[in-house]
């Protein structure tokens, strides 16, 4: 007999079989409340949308027929996404930074670029347009990813750690301003200073340069009419409520009319031309008004649990680069649903920031579907890294 045992033991001639590789599933939580957001944002697209789409195209789901094609791009993307190795990101971090470079580049150049309500965000490409801008804040929380992962023992030195990350997303941030872009330079600056303190950075050294970039802030706020009527009206909402103030004062009417349960689903009466904008940047405040305030604290409990789960699945990490990986992707999609909420709302000056998932947007709707992506994948390596971890304990390693 080839295979002999004696009791329990396994005879040192028995040859020993191979044990099956475990199967691990992704985290389903997550990737449930991302197709949960996606698709009451589809409704919400197509409520806000209807009107004025059959008033300018002759066609009611003009809107949601384009929405529903990039949501199916998204989801085809984060398919595939999340079965690549989060390893590559790191990789080709460089080579991405690169090309969001030249991208945002070639938006500025005129015969390039194209202008839409004041600001050039765009690129044609045939039939679509797409923003650059977008995707770079994805790109930008990769880069750090991997600078943190290399860095992170000299992130505490200011001159050689913090400096330089600092000074590549200036760059990447002064070419969105160029395109008018305040609020993704906000948002990818606040992603990553928060990505920085959470990798070792010092708080000395994050606070001081916060009161350096005061006056130059102001500057920029202050030196255009347009931001420094944003701000006018942000401190005084009411006093131009027929010009400058409309849209903010219309949001705060549509949520004042929704009460706890709103009027009903695709009966609001601020998207019918009274409220600019309520199926991209100001979706929410529709939801406020027709869902009321059940249907809006709904969508910020769900973002709430996503940024809860999308740290654990980034604490659990098995490599350094997955963890401030995972933790820049939550940021970065937690942080502009947050900062959203607020403009919807009145707490902060407009930013012309879309709600992640849930507004009109192709570009938005698709980076927000990759970033998920690869968020699946880094919580399949966590389970993973753990059996491998308390096998690298008996005499292997656990590093790929």
């Amino acid at each position: 007999m080839s295979r002999r045992s004696a009791g329990t033991l396994t005879l040192p001639w028995t040859p020993a079989s191979p044990r099956p590789p475990k199967r691990v599933a992704m985290d389903h939580t997550l990737l449930g409340i991302t197709v949960i957001l996606a698709l009451i944002g589809l409704v919400m697209v197509f409520s806000a949308s209807a009107v004025v789409a059959g008033n300018r195209f002759h066609d009611q789901g003009f809107f949601l027929k384009r929405q529903l094609i990039w949501l199916t791009c998204g989801l085809v993307l984060l398919h595939l996404v999340a079965r690549i190795d989060y390893i590559w990101w790191k990789r080709l971090a460089i080579p991405l930074l690169g090309l969001m470079g030249l991208l945002l580049v070639m938006v500025l150049v005129p015969s390039l670029g194209v202008v839409a309500n004041g600001a050039r965000r765009w690129l044609r490409l045939g039939p679509i347009s797409i923003q650059p801008a977008e995707l770079t804040k994805l790109i930008a929380v990769i880069y750090l990813a991997a600078y943190l992962a290399k860095k992170e023992d000299r992130i505490t030195n200011f001159g050689s750690g913090l400096v330089p990350p600092l000074l590549v997303i200036g760059v990447l941030g002064g070419l969105v301003l160029l395109e008018r872009d305040l609020g993704t330079v906000v948002v990818m600056g606040s992603v990553a200073i928060s990505l920085l303190f959470l990798g070792g950075a010092r708080l000395s050294h994050l606070v001081s340069l916060g009161l350096c970039a005061v006056p130059v802030v102001l500057v920029l706020v202050l030196g255009s009419k347009y931001r420094r009527d944003r701000l006018m009206t942000f401190l005084s909402p009411w006093k131009d409520a027929s010009d400058t103030g409309f849209q903010i004062t219309q949001s705060f009417l549509a949520f004042g009319s929704g009460g706890p349960f709103g009027v009903g689903l695709g009966e609001g009466k601020q998207k019918l031309f009274f409220l600019p904008e309520a199926h991209t940047d100001f979706v929410l405040a529709l939801v406020g008004e027709e869902l009321g305030l059940v249907g809006t604290g709904a969508i910020i409990l769900l973002f709430a649990v996503f940024v809860v789960r999308g740290f654990q699945v980034a604490a659990r990490a098995r490599m350094p680069f997955g963890r401030y990986l995972g933790m820049g992707i939550t940021l970065l999609i937690g942080g502009q649903a947050l900062i959203n909420a607020s403009v919807v709302t009145g707490l902060v000056p407009n930013k012309g920031l879309t709600l992640p998932f849930v507004s009109y947007g192709g570009s938005s709707l698709v980076t927000c579907m990759v970033g998920v992506g690869i968020l699946l994948n880094i919580s399949r390596d966590r389970q993973t890294g753990r059996e491998e971890s308390g096998r690298s304990g008996r005499g292997g390693s656990g590093h790929r």
